[in-house]
């Protein structure tokens, strides 16, 4: 049975090497890590399963027979643990056929996809691919279209992230597109449809790859990654962090870890952050780190759409999603960008059980041609769908302003929000004072002294929480150093909490 043994060793190590000694140099002088020592740093030592790995490709076309067949066809496909946690992942092997995707190669990705479905667990992808294997032809586009359909079963049903670390173009780009989560690596990966070659070619634009995809492209315009890292060992440790704040699936609820922060904590600095000047910003991200458990804040699309921030933390070791304005940036203003950022996050949060906490400042939507002929009517909406339709617990807190629509789209009491806190120093209207008083006030434009009186007793009237307060669009207003222990009895309430929308196919947002 020795020799069986010693057979059977032989060909795993024959696989591990993938396409060999020289062109793992190669992937490591660009910077990159091999397919396998990736997945090593993504789990638990020790913890990986592979699956597939004698497989190989069965194309006999453009002298493919000739050649020499390498096992695993260019993606390591298996499953392991992060935290004890189980996760399937698959990391495309560039060393091999430049990781291209080919008949064989598909079929252990959905072998994959289907497993991850049937036990309700993560999955990972890390791609560093050539696009299609161009000698399979329609064998190979078969393949993709089989891994986007299963793409489309698993999403809200579990977690999918997309970890791009190197190239990733043409199909290859429209299954980490479906996926809930898009990374990348600074300066080794790229993703876009077409080519420098083809753009060139067509439409007679010289760009760069990096110009065209790269990671500064994607998480700062296209809105298409959430964020970018610096090398793939950065990467693949943020991603063990971000998996710790996700639940396996969606019949679960949020993971909870030991916490060693006291639930009922008061912040007197909270009580000064607001300045006196309305008109004058501050930071929403230093509310958010004096809330969560300690300060551990994981944001999503930190570059794109500033004026809203987004991301995951902790009240009590259980996973919460932060939405909130952020007045450093276009005064915390509702626009196309921010609109989508946020919508498409907080469904996220509804899919997978995570109650939603929501830090209000806002003073609108933002005014223009730009913006109008862009479709914010039909991007704004898409968040108030978004709100609107969750099920999830929703706690708000309205800081300082909440004017006109906007007012309402940030998880306000109308859209069925849980709990809804405000500061004293809340500004809940239609519009600012002097806006306000300018048009019922009209006639009185020119008298200093009379314009200066209404806005006094506008501002008394109805920038105050207490007008919302009276009719119980406001639960409750608060003491800013109050606010964590505040959010916390009020999640700690809402873990119970049953409820579900009308029976449905499915909804219609307005893309």
């Amino acid at each position: 049975m020795k020799h069986i043994f010693d057979g059977l060793e032989r060909r795993r190590a024959s696989a591990r090497l993938g396409g060999g000694q020289k062109r793992i140099e190669a992937q490591h002088a660009r910077g990159k890590l091999t397919a396998r020592e990736r997945i090593e740093l993504l789990l638990d030592h020790g913890s990986f399963e592979e699956f597939d790995m004698f497989v190989a490709h069965r194309c006999t076309d453009f002298g493919m027979d000739q050649g020499e067949k390498i096992s695993g066809d260019g993606v390591v496909t298996g499953w392991g643990t992060v935290n004890g946690r189980a996760v399937f992942v698959f990391a495309k092997d560039f060393t091999v056929f430049g990781g291209s995707l080919s008949e064989t190669h598909a079929q252990k990705i959905t072998k994959l996809q289907d497993m991850a479905l049937k036990n309700r667990a993560p999955i990972i992808g890390l791609f560093d691919a050539g696009g299609a294997r161009i000698q399979e032809g329609v064998a190979a586009l078969g393949g993709y279209g089989e891994v986007f359909q299963r793409n489309v079963l698993a999403s809200g049903v579990i977690p999918q992230i997309s970890v791009i670390m190197g190239p990733c173009a043409g199909g290859d780009v429209y299954s980490p597109a479906m996926t809930d989560f898009i990374f990348m690596v600074r300066d080794t990966s790229y993703m876009f449809v077409t080519g420098p070659d083809v753009v060139k070619t067509v439409t007679n634009e010289t760009v760069t790859a990096e110009e065209l995809g790269g990671a500064s492209v994607h998480t700062t315009k296209s809105s298409i990654a959430d964020r970018a890292y610096d090398n793939d060992v950065e990467a693949l440790l943020q991603m063990r962090r971000l998996i710790d704040f996700l639940p396996s699936s969606n019949l679960e609820e949020p993971p909870e870890w030991p916490a060693f922060d006291e639930a009922d904590r008061m912040d007197d600095s909270l009580d000064t952050i607001i300045p006196d000047n309305p008109n004058k910003p501050y930071d929403i991200k230093e509310l958010i780190h004096k809330v969560v458990d300690e300060a551990d804040f994981f944001e999503i699309q930190e570059a794109h759409a500033r004026n809203m921030v987004i991301g995951f933390g902790r009240i009590e070791g259980r996973t919460v999603g932060f939405v909130a304005n952020q007045p450093l940036v276009l005064a915390g203003v509702l626009d196309i960008d921010a609109s989508k950022k946020a919508a498409r996050f907080v469904r996220f949060c509804d899919c997978f059980n995570i109650p939603i906490v929501t830090f209000v400042d806002v003073p609108g939507f933002l005014p223009g041609t730009a913006q109008e002929y862009g479709g914010l009517i039909k991007h704004g909406a898409k968040l108030l769908f978004a709100y609107a339709e969750a099920t999830v617990p929703k706690v708000t807190l309205i800081t300082r302003k909440a004017f006109g629509g906007a007012y309402a789209v940030m998880s306000s009491k109308h859209l069925r929000g849980d709990v809804n806190y405000a500061w004293p120093s809340a500004q809940i209207a239609v519009m600012g004072a002097k806006g306000a008083v300018e048009i019922i006030f009209r006639a009185d434009i020119g008298d200093v002294d009379k314009m200066a009186r209404r806005i006094s007793e506008y501002e008394q009237q109805f920038l105050s929480p207490f007008a919302a307060a009276e009719r119980g669009y406001v639960d409750a207003v608060v003491a800013p150093r109050d606010t964590r222990k505040r959010i916390a009895r009020s999640l700690a309430l809402l873990r119970g909490k049953g409820f579900e929308n009308p029976r449905k196919k499915h909804d219609n947002i307005p893309l």
